[in-house]
């Protein structure tokens, strides 16, 4: 497998593997490519101060967080507590690696904060190199919705600018994958950086067809990523007569894993790569 083309079959950890170490954090990465995935899944938001970050929500998540007196974020407050609003010095005084997490039990627990991207990659890399591992792709998801437009987050083109900077500083871009529910920011990064490798996410939410999610996106994905019930051995051969993989998310379960295997897709994104390895 060359640097530039993705994996036969993609392998890859959702948020790190989020079922057995905390999510979107180092270790989990790390953790991640020990299992043998071939890709890191991974959120990115913004600081106050521009720094790509790693995070799910543009807020600190109730789920998983541990403010800097050692209390528990509540589900009431989490939106308050807007990393838009906050410079990297403040964000990172929140631990989001020792409480419990309701849904996943089996997640080891340790102090963890949301590292900025640069780090993660630097680590990462590092990582790879130390123990003559091979390269593994970065599946970033750009977290902008068109509500919350410089509420939440910068608007797509600053983001994907600004996200851009750092992929080209640190020479990784040929094994980066930009996933997005917000086709703006792929449209604007198939107009300003044509070379990058995009995926659509689907939720379902409109009930569109493939062929009408294409012409709504505007331009020809590298992946087609649907939620997993969605995935049918139709849609595949559709996206496979266009030339577009088909990874579809979130699979944790093995029998799921071989029912979409028998319809051909081309990975899976995955909480637990144990369990799909």
């Amino acid at each position: 497998m060359s640097i530039d083309t993705l994996p036969a079959f993609d392998l890859e950890g959702h948020r790190g593997g989020r079922g057995l170490m905390p999510e979107n954090t180092i270790p989990a990465m790390l953790h991640a490519i020990d299992l043998g995935v071939t890709t890191l899944e991974m959120d990115v938001v913004f600081t106050k101060d521009m720094q790509p970050i790693l995070s799910h929500e543009p807020f600190f998540n109730h789920d998983i967080t541990t403010k800097p007196d050692g209390s528990f974020v509540t589900e009431k407050e989490q939106r308050s507590l807007n990393i838009y609003t906050m410079n990297y010095d403040s964000v990172k005084r929140y631990d989001v690696g020792l409480k419990p997490h309701p849904k996943f039990p089996e997640q080891k627990k340790m102090p963890a904060v949301k590292p900025l991207l640069t780090d993660v990659i630097d680590r990462v890399e590092t990582y790879l190199k130390k123990n003559k591992k091979k390269k593994v792709f970065y599946n970033i998801e750009t977290k902008t919705n068109k509500a919350t437009d410089n509420i939440y987050h910068p608007e797509p083109a600053a983001f994907v600018d600004a996200l851009m900077l750092v992929l080209i500083q640190k020479k990784i871009t040929s094994r980066v994958i930009i996933q997005s529910f917000d086709f703006r920011t792929l449209e604007y990064l198939k107009t300003h950086y044509p070379s990058m490798k995009t995926a659509l996410l689907i939720e379902d939410y409109d009930k569109k067809t493939f062929k009408e999610q294409l012409a709504l996106a505007g331009f020809k994905p590298t992946i087609y990523s649907p939620a997993y019930k969605l995935v049918t051995r139709k849609l595949v051969e559709d996206c496979h007569s266009k030339n577009i993989k088909v990874i579809p998310w979130t699979v944790n379960d093995k029998a799921i894993y071989d029912s979409l295997v028998a319809k051909r897709v081309d990975g899976v994104i995955t909480d637990y790569p144990d369990r799909i390895r």
